[in-house]
């Protein structure tokens, strides 16, 4: 069975990352989906309501699909994250060049501490790759309209969280 690994902070989960996903299903037999915990980027959205937009949104996906999805909090390395829960591989999506710089030193990082573990780099579609968690929280912060980058159930939290932060 191939086991992938996707990575990263979901906070929130935008449209990109469920492509990437979808994508990603293709790929492997059974994808991880690693929610990092990162204390140091202050998460708008705490560990747990991530990795419960996350399982909402992908059991749709998994269903009628020879992929099974599954959710996994990480806080450690993400080379070891990938051998805990057995994968042969991590997928990383790119947006930009700017992207590529910094996923192929973590290339060569988690290849010096494993030799086991492949990484698969997955261009995101065009219509996604202006997409950042980061813009999409702030476009929601300033009133615009984030409908285009997220789901409706993952706009429906944002936007009261953003509520509630006022």
């Amino acid at each position: 069975m191939r086991t992938g690994l996707y990575p990263g902070t979901f906070d929130p989960l935008t449209m990109g990352h469920v492509d990437i996903i979808k994508r990603g299903c293709k790929l492997v037999d059974h994808l991880v989906i690693g929610v990092a915990i990162n204390r140091d980027k202050g998460p708008l959205f705490s560990l747990e309501e991530r990795v419960a937009m996350i399982e909402a949104e992908t059991e749709m996906l998994s269903e009628g699909s020879n992929c099974r999805i599954t959710v996994h909090p990480f806080e450690n390395l993400l080379i070891h994250c990938a051998e805990d829960v057995g994968a042969n591989v991590i997928l990383r999506g790119l947006r930009a060049v700017a992207d590529f710089e910094y996923e192929y030193q973590m290339v060569g990082m988690n290849r010096a501490l494993s030799h086991e573990i492949d990484t698969v780099f997955l261009m995101a579609e065009a219509q996604h790759q202006a997409i950042a968690s980061k813009l999409v929280k702030e476009i929601a912060r300033l009133g615009g309209d984030i409908s285009k980058f997220v789901t409706p159930a993952v706009q429906a939290a944002l936007m009261d969280r953003v509520a509630e932060r006022r």
